[in-house]
């Protein structure tokens, strides 16, 4: 292969390896916020649910 071809191909790779980096990139910051939203919210329904079934002590049983 021609060097110059071959230098014209690896920048064109370069480039879109790059581009495919950044997009990567943006998309793990977008995911990061949602992820621990979702897992404070299922965090909060475990809480409620054992507080809703948490048994009576011996003090609150006349």
């Amino acid at each position: 292969m021609h060097p110059e071809t071959y230098l014209a191909l690896h920048h064109a790779r370069a480039a879109d390896l790059r581009a495919q980096a950044d997009a990567y990139r943006l998309a793990a910051a977008a995911w990061r916020p949602r992820h621990l939203r979702s897992r404070l919210g299922w965090t909060l329904v475990e809480v409620g649910l054992r507080l809703a079934a948490a048994p009576k002590t011996a003090a609150a049983i006349p």
